[in-house]
């Protein structure tokens, strides 16, 4: 039986294949499928194996989102919510409802996205306001307006008056990795700039900016893929 380990989180499951030949550790993705399969020397330890796979992860997760197809949303399936995969079901009533890890949409199924859509920007409006306005509070500046939109070139950005931009789609991450965001933007309130002065500032606001900074690296196409 073939070995498979996970790499990350989301899970990548990386099929292992040990070789006679091989000589390095090396990477494949399946055009067909978008299956991944490490080759490894037949007597290598498989701990290296997994060391290996997980330096690889950034490159894996980009050549994934280029090859794999977009996420449809269907009753049944399953969504992005907060960092944690949430099944789809069809609820009562008019609005959507999240209770015991579980979307609950209303209305007829070519009507799902758009009601997902709606009730993911409201949260999103609702977490990212209270974030900036948090960090802010910590920072001693007053906040601008906060707007949001369905960007993929950058999660967030403030302009030189105070008012900031927010994709909606970071409701999908988990709630720090939003915080993360929020801290990162509310900091150009004062440093409009990336410069070390700038990153004391933001570490100063949110000491565990550098890993959650990595989760959007990593992750962050996988919240694109998703048809809204």
């Amino acid at each position: 039986m073939a070995e498979q380990i996970e790499i990350g989180d989301p899970p990548i499951p990386v099929r292992i294949k040990r070789s006679a030949r091989a000589r390095r550790y090396s990477l494949r993705i399946s055009t067909k499928d978008g299956a991944i399969s490490l080759t490894m020397p037949r007597y290598a330890a498989l701990a290296a194996a997994v060391n290996f796979a997980r330096e690889q992860e950034g490159w894996m997760r980009k050549h994934l989102a280029k090859q794999l197809k977009p996420l449809p949303l269907v009753f049944g399936g399953s969504v992005l919510f907060d960092g944690e995969y949430r099944r789809i079901e069809p609820g009562t009533g008019r609005v959507v409802r999240f209770a015991d890890g579980v979307l609950y949409v209303p209305g007829k199924a070519d009507r799902l996205a758009g009601k997902l859509r709606a009730y993911f920007k409201t949260m999103a409006r609702e977490r990212m306001v209270n974030a900036s306005v948090h960090y802010a509070d910590m920072l001693e500046r007053p906040i601008g307006r906060v707007t949001l939109r369905d960007t993929r070139s950058r999660w967030g950005s403030c302009t030189s008056d105070g008012n900031l931009m927010y994709s909606w789609r970071l409701i999908m991450a988990p709630r720090q990795v939003q915080a993360y965001v929020a801290a990162h933007e509310v900091c150009h309130l004062i440093e409009m700039n990336h410069s070390d002065a700038y990153w004391a500032l933001v570490a100063g606001i949110f000491p565990d900016y550098k890993a959650k900074r990595g989760w959007l690296r990593l992750n962050g196409s996988i919240l694109h893929r998703y048809q809204f």
